[in-house]
Order: structure tokens, then C-alpha cells, then sequence
């Protein structure tokens, strides 16, 4: 099975190289990885270049402007030639080695997408642990409150976004939210596994400021009416106490 790994980059150059080296040590070698830059200007193509050689063929990238992080993804995706797609973000890592490796495993014939949990660290030291979201709790039902299992650890199979659409780069927050209510609603054949995929710094776009969980929280209801799946201000707002239960260590 080969995995392609989609990472989206725009002004990352003191993170991109520990998201590339976390690819390079995975124990899993059937890795396309794809990059795709939004035309940084500080320095993160010059650090893409320098890694190429290392991947011996297996990291292909483009530099062009974007319409957004979303916008960028969907490129990703379009490229991909892998059975199974996930994207690792530019201030992410892998928290092992062999997280590929065990993902494919668990990627049966009656799988469709395999998630697990992530881990979040202080931006300038990566070695201090802020929190820990596990997927552990996630269930459908739990999309009608805005409650997804961790995006970062999600793999799926390729040919699902041409059944299911793209990410809707008409959302600025969460459109990997409203995707995975078309994923669910189309295709409930998720497994959960117990595992920490992802290592991710704190301050992205969904976890910057209150103003970001704010549009966050507005995005989450305007996908759930977007496919008709019942929710409320209310019940966006309960959202949170799953999360409590979530952020505890498994």
C-alpha cells in the first residue's frame, strides 16, 4: 500500500526541516510525500531543496501562490498517486518512526480511514508538553456538537475525495470539519487506533487565539447545516466538554 503524505507550507522555515526528517525516519518506505508551498518568501524552499536529494525520488513539490491552507491540501491531494493520504502540517512532526508503518497495518478491506491521537507542545520547545487529544471517544454522533477526532491523524483512503469532494476552501478554520462530516456520512468505516501520530506546536490556525475558536465555532455550525445535520449554537457550544474528556491522558 502506498501512503502519500501532503504537507502545506507558507513561511516555515524553522519548522519545516523536523517535519521532513520525521518522514525521512519512517520505517514504512512506500512514502510519496508532496509538499506544497505557498511561495514563502523566508527561506522554507531553500531547506525543501536542500532535503530533495534525500528522498530518492519520493518527495515531489510546487511553489505557487495559494488561496489558502485549504486551497493548498486540496493541490496535495490532487497530486497524490497514494492509496491512502494524510497531511502532516509544516510545524508538525511525526512522534515516531514507525507511525506509518502501524497505520497501514490497520488498514483492512473494510477500512476506510484510520485515525489516532496528537500530541501539543510549546511552539519554541517541542520537548514541553501542553496537551494530548486522543480520538479514543470520537463517534459520528458527536459531529452534530462540532467534535471531530484529531484532523492531523486522519488517513484516507485516496479515492474517497473523489466520492466525498475536496476540502471547501470557502471555509477559513474548518473545513477539515465539514469534510469529515461528508466522510461519515458517506463512509463509516473509521478506525480508531491507540496511538500518538502527530507532534504539533501550538498556535496554528484553529488554536491561535479566542478569536480563532470563535470563527471555529461559527464555521462548525455553518457545516453542519451545510449537510443537513442537526445542530445548534447549544449544542457547538457542548463541544468543549468532550474535549475536556478528550485532552485526558489515555
Amino acid at each position: 500500500m502506498k501512503v502519500t503524505i501532503v504537507t502545506v507550507v507558507y513561511n516555515s522555515a524553522s519548522t519545516i526541516a523536523d517535519a521532513m526528517e520525521s518522514v525521512l525516519r519512517q520505517t514504512y518506505k512506500d512514502i510519496e510525500y508532496i509538499i506544497v508551498d505557498g511561495q514563502s518568501n523566508d527561506g522554507s524552499v531553500d531547506i525543501i531543496r536542500q532535503y530533495e536529494s534525500r528522498f530518492q525520488g519520493r518527495l515531489r513539490w510546487i511553489s505557487e501562490p495559494d488561496k489558502g491552507i485549504y486551497d493548498a491540501m486540496n493541490k496535495g491531494v490532487h497530486m497524490a498517486t497514494g492509496d491512502v493520504v494524510g497531511i502532516l502540517n509544516s510545524d508538525d512532526f511525526f512522534t515516531a518512526d514507525n507511525v506509518i508503518e502501524k497505520m497501514v497495518d490497520h488498514f483492512t478491506a473494510d477500512v476506510d480511514a484510520v485515525y489516532g491521537d496528537v500530541c501539543f507542545v510549546k511552539a519554541k520547545n517541542p520537548k514541553k508538553r501542553v496537551r494530548y487529544y486522543s480520538g479514543r471517544i470520537f463517534r459520528p454522533w458527536q459531529l452534530h456538537f462540532g467534535f471531530l477526532p484529531p484532523h492531523p491523524s486522519l488517513y484516507v483512503r485516496r479515492f474517497l475525495f473523489d466520492k466525498c469532494g475536496y476540502y471547501d476552501t470557502s471555509y477559513r478554520i474548518s473545513a477539515d470539519f465539514e469534510f469529515i462530516i461528508r466522510l461519515c456520512q458517506h463512509h463509516k468505516r473509521l478506525k480508531y487506533l491507540h496511538m500518538n501520530f502527530v507532534t504539533m506546536r501550538i498556535g496554528g490556525a484553529s488554536t491561535r487565539d479566542w478569536e480563532s475558536r470563535f470563527v471555529g465555532a461559527k464555521e462548525n455550525l455553518r457545516a453542519c447545516k451545510q449537510n443537513h445535520l442537526f445542530s445548534n449554537r447549544g449544542l457547538i457550544c457542548l463541544k468543549y466538554p468532550l474535549k475536556v474528556i478528550a485532552f485526558l491522558p489515555w
